[in-house]
């Protein structure tokens, strides 16, 4: 059976479960339970912290799991991403008091703050800088103001959590993190399908069925709207004039595309939502 690696709790958790079950996996009743055999699938689920899922992967006692690039990369472990899962993104950011740093190379010998030294040690070793990295487990934020360190370096989203602490936003982007499959071998049996299927789910999230009829002499400048992933499919209608189309668009163009369809002179325009896919 493909051993996987699920999260069992935090922002990666429940859309790693919710992405399982619509690629066909089963989905553990139990919130608390730790392991879920599905037999259909030949699949075995072992849910874990998040933190630990790429450590787990990276010693060959699981083939594959879902976790952050944060913490693939903070891990040091051998396991590599294959796949990128579009949920849970994060950026890295450095941060200190207002005014006292505005480069990288500010950091030098400063005692600097964060959840993820191995991340940030390697980020500091590639441009040449050397800190006192400070490990803390949360509340990064709040450890210039008791005395802990100088500066930070923590996941930010709108900034306003470190403006809030007093510290401003300095240097380069550390990381631009997502939700990511990893495994150290790609060859593993099942491995492929289960890739396949998640990716078939991202499709099926990112894309609408777009139907409507169109007079068959403007089909030219129709298809040029909407061309699909490959190309549209056309059929005839009872009337031998107009055509019916079939396409694939991305879910956040369907009002713009459809709206230039109409004004086109396409008509009985209809958007069908997709719930599994195989490009």
């Amino acid at each position: 059976m493909l051993r996987v690696a699920v999260p069992n709790k935090g922002s990666l958790s429940e859309t790693a479960t919710d992405m399982l079950r619509e690629a066909g996996y089963a989905g553990r009743r139990d919130p608390k339970a730790l392991h879920l055999v599905d037999e259909r699938n030949g699949v075995e689920f072992f849910f874990l912290r998040p933190r630990d899922i790429a450590t787990y992967v990276g010693s060959g006692a699981l083939d594959v799991g879902i976790t952050g690039r944060d913490l693939l990369l903070d891990s040091g472990s051998t396991a590599s991403e294959i796949e990128e899962l579009d949920f849970a993104d994060s950026t890295f950011r450095f941060a200190g008091p207002p005014g006292r740093f505005t480069e990288l190379t500010d950091l030098e010998g400063v005692r600097l703050a964060t959840s993820y030294p191995g991340l940030v040690g390697d980020f500091l070793a590639r441009h040449g800088v050397t800190a006192v990295l400070v490990k803390l487990d949360g509340a990064v934020e709040s450890a210039v103001r008791l005395g802990v360190a100088d500066a930070v370096a923590d996941v930010v989203s709108t900034g306003s959590t470190l403006r809030a602490a007093g510290l401003e936003i300095f240097g380069p982007v550390i990381l631009k993190s997502t939700a990511v499959l990893v495994t150290t071998d790609e060859s593993i049996e099942g491995i492929s399908v289960l890739r396949r299927r998640l990716h078939g789910v991202l499709v099926a999230r990112s894309y609408v069925m777009l139907d409507y009829d169109i007079p068959s002499v403007l089909l030219p400048q129709a298809t040029a709207i909407a061309t699909g992933i490959e190309s549209p499919t056309v059929s005839p209608l009872h009337d031998p004039e107009w055509s019916a189309v079939r396409v694939m668009i991305p879910r956040a163009d369907t009002n713009p595309i459809m709206d230039a369809l109409y004004e086109l002179g396409a008509r009985a325009i209809l958007v069908s939502a997709i719930h599994a896919a195989r490009l």
